[in-house]
């Protein structure tokens, strides 16, 4: 089964400084329907206005992956990081016990544009952490790489989460396949772009959540950026 939720159907806020689409109910953007998938809790699609952040504010027992589209993001937290995020960086910070943190965009002109992404961890009360690496364009070019993983396989991100995130670059005749086991759910964001997921076509903004599949597979790229997520049920 596969179901396509359109851009414009998610939630939106406008801040002034911050514009942002979300993808699950989150603050107040509320619809019962749509409050997660497996354990992907949120997907946040941000732009932060030149000069502008979020302040100091805290996060318990998430796993948070931030996902840099343009610009810089700069990360400081209750853990002494202190760090610059840029297209193609993925950063996963686990909250767990308890972490407070700021994000800002310094830039004097430019927009950041980010994925902020909060899967629910295996376990509470964990140890906070953090975790920065660069993928390149090169590694995602007609296929599925592995950003983000319960045992930081491939040079990922480790997450304590039974899921795994994967970043393709896909245009022409170029495809990926990704086999989904009868308890798994999988969850496919389209960044940039035209894609096919199973047959089914997405559009810029554009999601399809999947059970019950056998496959996931994504054809007729059109300049497309996408993120493909492996859940728990």
């Amino acid at each position: 089964m596969l179901t396509l939720r359109p851009s414009q159907s998610r939630g939106y806020a406008d801040h002034g400084w911050l514009k942002s689409f979300h993808s699950f109910s989150f603050a107040d953007y509320f619809d019962p329907q749509h409050m997660g998938w497996g354990n992907l809790r949120v997907i946040n699609e941000d732009w932060i206005a030149p000069g502008k952040g979020f302040g100091t504010h805290g996060h318990r027992d998430m796993e948070i992956v931030t996902y840099v589209l343009s610009g810089a993001l700069a990360h400081q937290d209750s853990m002494g990081n202190i760090e610059a995020i840029l297209p193609g960086e993925v950063q996963r910070m686990s909250a767990g016990t308890g972490v407070r943190h700021s994000e800002f965009n310094h830039a004097p002109q430019d927009t950041t544009h980010l994925l902020q992404i909060w899967i629910t961890p295996h376990t509470q009360g964990l140890t906070p952490g953090y975790e920065q690496k660069s993928f390149a364009n090169a590694d995602k070019d007609g296929q599925l790489c592995l950003v983000a993983s319960p045992d930081g396989a491939q040079g990922s991100v480790r997450m304590h989460a039974d899921a795994r995130l994967y970043a393709a670059l896909l245009t022409g005749g170029q495809s990926a396949s990704l086999a989904l086991p009868p308890h798994r759910k999988a969850y496919v964001f389209l960044v940039r772009g035209q894609l096919s997921v199973n047959g089914t076509v997405l559009v810029k903004g554009d999601a399809a959540l999947l059970a019950d599949e056998a496959w996931v597979t994504l054809t007729d790229g059109l300049d497309a950026e996408v993120l493909l997520f492996d859940l728990t049920a």
